[in-house]
């Protein structure tokens, strides 16, 4: 359905439901698509009354109805009201909810998936393997070559785009799990993301490993035993792609307009300075699943949740890229 696009709630005990609400009631009215909210029905109406919302939300009967913003929820049962933050129950509804989206997705009956956040400490405390909302959506796509970028624009509007050869790992355990093939992997899905944005060209930067890209070996050898000879092999392929370049200063050319995307080694390597220019517009983006997936870059934010001050900038920016990317690939 090339007009439909599906938005799981995330945790409703966080603000995700409160930044779908808001952000679907500011783009609803912007053009033809249509908009289908996965979860739970009474959160969805109390949070598009009590934020002065009042759009119209209509259950869900089936992809040929008439209006525009629909509800579904993927369980059989309604959820207690007022919910402790990180609730085992919330967290399995969003569980359900995103595994519901992404079936939408894979039997073609949505356009692409916007994905409100979710808890990883919650969803592992409620009895879930879960390591992130990409590895899950590439597991039920039954693929591995997927990876996460990260986009966003500063004040100028100038933007930043971020891959990542290794995501959800930690921080010593870089170097051991940084292969050829994931850095292959990220240039080659960096690439086709320009391509899908309809940019006019694919510049991809590399970043090095270590500090001032290992300094000929000095501070490591990553540089010099793997990327070097990845970005060398890429550039026998095809591919314009420079590096390793040194992770201190090759996000400052990309901003001003010299690559149009970057390839980080890990996830604060390239998330950190992502936040610090697009903090409130970043959106994160899975690359290579076989249904458009974007989701707001931050978190469920149990500190402000139910206050009605929750920013919806960012999932804003999801949908936008999320219809972006639907409309290029009609």
């Amino acid at each position: 359905m090339q007009n439909w696009i599906g938005i799981s709630l995330g945790d409703v005990t966080g603000v995700s439901p409160e930044v779908a609400l808001k952000a679907v009631a500011a783009e609803s009215q912007s053009d033809d698509t249509k908009y289908l909210l996965i979860g739970d029905e009474k959160v969805a109406r109390q949070l598009n009354a009590a934020n002065g919302l009042n759009r119209p939300l209509e259950n869900f009967s089936g992809y040929a109805a008439a209006g525009k913003l629909f509800i579904a929820n993927p369980l059989s049962e309604a959820l207690p009201e007022r919910l402790p933050a990180g609730s085992p129950l919330a967290a399995r509804a969003a569980v359900a909810a995103l595994r519901d989206g992404a079936q939408r997705c894979l039997r073609g009956e949505l356009a692409a998936l916007v994905t409100a956040p979710v808890n990883k400490e919650s969803i592992i405390r409620a009895g879930h393997k879960f390591v992130g909302q990409t590895e899950f959506l590439s597991e039920l796509a039954g693929t591995r070559r997927t990876a996460m970028m990260l986009l966003g624009t500063d004040e100028h509007g100038r933007w930043l785009r971020v891959a990542l050869a290794t995501i959800h790992i930690a921080l010593k355990s870089v170097a051991e799990k940084l292969t050829a093939e994931k850095i292959m992997l990220a240039i080659e899905l960096a690439a086709q993301s320009c391509r899908d944005l309809g940019l006019p060209r694919a510049r991809i930067a590399v970043c090095g490993l270590n500090p001032h890209a290992g300094e000929g070996g000095e501070f490591g050898d990553e540089e010099i035993t793997t990327i070097g000879p990845v970005v060398q092999l890429m550039q026998k392929r095809g591919f314009n792609v420079a590096g390793p370049l040194s992770g201190d200063t090759v996000f400052h050319y990309a901003l001003r307009g010299d690559f149009d995307a970057v390839v980080a080694m890990y996830h604060d390597q390239g998330l950190a300075p992502l936040k610090a220019v697009a903090f409130d517009t970043g959106v994160n983006w899975t690359l290579g699943l076989p249904f458009i997936r974007t989701s707001p870059d931050h978190g469920t934010a149990y500190d402000i949740a139910g206050k009605g001050i929750a920013n919806p900038s960012s999932m804003i920016a999801a949908i936008r890229l999320a219809k972006q990317l639907a409309r290029n690939r009609q």
